[in-house]
């Protein structure tokens, strides 16, 4: 009975270590199982990269890149192809328009100039011929025979001091006749003035305007250009510069319109502040003539009544 009581403790003993090495064990599988989780996780984490790299191959976000490219490559195939007539044909209404206006004022400068240059050329040769022609004359009677039929300012003087003479006879006052003959020469001057300076107003008025006017299509031009920029959503300079060159074609016409015609003012101006100078030797001419014909009357006269007596 003793041995057998000392085999159950034996055995109960022995039932009792297991059942507490059971619990160990488990808690020992358990604490490999932790870390394989993460490590059962690790497998994933390029499945969570892939998704963060989508955004580079993305249409919507390709978009204003692609736009800019292709604005780019637009803009330096016109720069290859950037002349006046080009940047006129695509420039802005208004702009065209200022354009086209300064261009009108050139062409008008250019033949005002040419019109101006003929004209004056040929009455000064005329009228130097006229002055030469009597300058042996005694008469004005004499002093339009030499000078025919041939039209001139000197005509007009010497007619208009024999109108005076024939209208003012009887009438002993020679300085009254002088008078009235020096207001119609003053009125035949003023009259030739007016004639040759015909067309000089308006070159003053292009050679003022014409740069202010090309101004103005200039800050157009770049209001376009400013807005076409917000637009475009690109400051690149190959995409804004057709435009500003556009806006500055206008300034660059103004100025081809406005500094000839100042110099063609000037230039006139000069020569016909000359020619005004041998109107007055004309008249000049004229008053003389009259007044030896005055001279001649009053001899006459006074040796007709000493004949008389």
């Amino acid at each position: 009975m003793t041995s057998l009581s000392r085999a159950a403790l034996a055995v109960l003993s022995v039932l009792a270590m297991l059942s507490l090495a059971a619990p160990s064990s488990a808690q020992q599988a358990a604490v490999p199982a932790a870390p394989s989780t993460p490590a059962a996780s690790q497998p994933a984490a390029p499945a969570q990269a892939a998704p963060q790299a989508a955004p580079t191959v993305n249409p919507d976000a390709a978009k204003p890149a692609d736009r800019e490219g292709k604005l780019l490559k637009a803009a330096v195939a016109e720069l290859h192809e950037l002349s006046p007539w080009s940047m006129f044909k695509s420039a802005d209404v208004v702009v065209k328009a200022v354009m086209i206006g300064l261009a009108f004022a050139s062409l008008v400068t250019w033949t005002i100039f040419i019109a101006k240059m003929i004209e004056l050329t040929a009455i000064q040769a005329k009228l130097r011929g006229a002055l030469a022609r009597i300058a042996d004359s005694r008469s004005l009677a004499e002093a339009q025979f030499a000078l025919g039929a041939k039209g001139s300012v000197l005509s007009s003087f010497l007619a208009a001091a024999m109108r005076e003479a024939r209208l003012s006879a009887g009438i002993s006052s020679d300085a009254g006749i002088k008078e009235r003959a020096a207001s119609s020469f003053a009125e035949i001057a003023r009259a030739e003035a007016r004639r040759i300076r015909l067309g000089m107003g308006l070159l003053a008025t292009i050679g003022a305007t014409s740069p202010f006017v090309g101004l103005f299509g200039t800050v157009w031009g770049i209001m376009n250009s400013f807005i076409g920029i917000s637009k475009s959503q690109t400051t690149n300079l190959a995409v804004v510069a057709p435009g500003i060159a556009e806006a500055l074609l206008a300034t660059a016409i103004g100025l081809v319109a406005a500094i000839p015609a100042v110099i063609i003012y000037n230039h006139f101006a000069r020569v016909t502040k000359g020619y005004l100078e041998l109107v007055g030797r004309a008249s000049g001419a004229a008053g003389r003539l009259l007044s030896r014909d005055l001279d001649r009357t009053h001899v006459s006269s006074a040796s007709s009544r000493a004949a008389a007596e």
